[in-house]
């Protein structure tokens, strides 16, 4: 049983303010009050360094990573970022610590929280938000974004990881194991009962065919595994990659799913799809074996998806919300199982 819903976790935007404001010590910071930008499963404040540079804090969900996973992640990061990746770099405290364990009174757990080096730039979209670029500007930079994924594979696979990383895994055990990284779908509230049967014919076929898919230093290692919208930004035409709290080892056509999830609605999405894929070519090999594997890999998605939404109706969106992208990742799902 994960930790995360465990009755000592803050709950409100209250309760991971205060944790902040205890927090800014550790950083030698004395005055200012830190501005509270996301509230979903980790809390990130905008503060200031005691140099006056920006920063991003974060308050860790509670039991989500543990000490030396967060500490893998942060230091994929740097190295992604000496690379010539423009990721955020972690903020070491004065006494060198990449992160703190912080409490806001003695009877409540410690909390995981780190700063982050600002990163300027506007998201490539918002969840649930049609794109507002033109074809030409959504070719252009989703070029880019397949360039720089493509990148951060090549990068790397030549990467040799300190002594004791570790990070959870988008394998199969992270997708259809007994405690999948993103909670059961089957458990879904949010599924009826004929589509929840075709959900389940999918399972199968994806099972089947990811059981049998190739893994090789080739097409699997440590991966973003999250590049939604939001966590892609574009500054003065260049690609910055932020928010690598779901990063893992993983098929590479995993990120390449990821990156497309949320644009399967838009009108040029052909166009979308079509410019990442001829962005990732760009740097790094793509066979027909991964092209034809990419509807799995968007059905992988959805049935994370499906787990995520129906652990956390009610806390991080409403069962409005959960219902909608519950639909929608079904969707998604059934289309892979018909071959569409």
């Amino acid at each position: 049983m994960s930790a995360v819903s465990a009755q000592s976790e803050p709950e409100t935007a209250a309760d991971v303010a205060a944790l902040a404001r205890r927090a800014l010590a550790h950083w030698g910071i004395d005055e200012g009050e830190p501005e509270l930008l996301k509230f979903r499963e980790n809390a990130v404040f905008r503060i200031r360094l005691p140099d006056g540079q920006p920063a991003a804090m974060r308050i860790h969900r509670l039991g989500y990573h543990t000490d030396a996973a967060l500490r893998s992640e942060l230091q994929w990061m740097g190295f992604l970022q000496s690379a010539g990746i423009a990721t955020p770099s972690a903020v070491a405290t004065p006494a060198g610590d990449l992160f703190v364990l912080v409490s806001a009174n003695a009877s409540m757990q410690s909390r995981q929280v780190d700063c982050l080096s600002w990163l300027e730039g506007r998201a490539v979209g918002a969840r649930g938000v049609p794109l507002d670029f033109t074809p030409e500007e959504a070719r252009q930079v989703f070029t880019a974004i397949g360039r720089t994924i493509a990148r951060m594979h090549n990068v790397t696979s030549t990467w040799e990881p300190p002594a004791g990383f570790a990070r959870h895994a988008w394998n199969f055990d992270g997708f259809f194991g007994a405690n999948p990284n993103w909670g059961r779908f089957e458990t879904s509230p949010f599924l009826d009962g004929a589509r929840r049967e075709l959900v389940f014919q999918a399972r199968q076929k994806a099972v089947q065919a990811l059981s049998a898919h190739e893994r090789s230093a080739r097409n699997f290692g440590i991966i973003h595994a999250d590049l939604v919208r939001e966590n892609v930004l574009v500054h003065e035409g260049a690609i910055r990659i932020i928010d690598f709290d779901d990063c893992g080892h993983g098929w590479h056509m995993y990120d390449l799913a990821v990156a497309l999830y949320q644009n399967r609605e838009e009108a040029i999405y052909p166009l979308i799809e079509t410019a990442l894929l001829d962005g990732y070519r760009q740097e790094r090999e793509l066979t027909a074996q991964d092209i034809a594997a990419l509807p799995l890999f968007s059905a992988l998605r959805a049935f994370a998806f499906l787990g995520w939404v129906q652990s956390r109706v009610e806390g991080d969106i409403t069962g409005e919300v959960g219902l909608r992208m519950s639909a929608i990742a079904a969707d998604v799902v059934i289309a892979y199982l018909r071959g569409e």
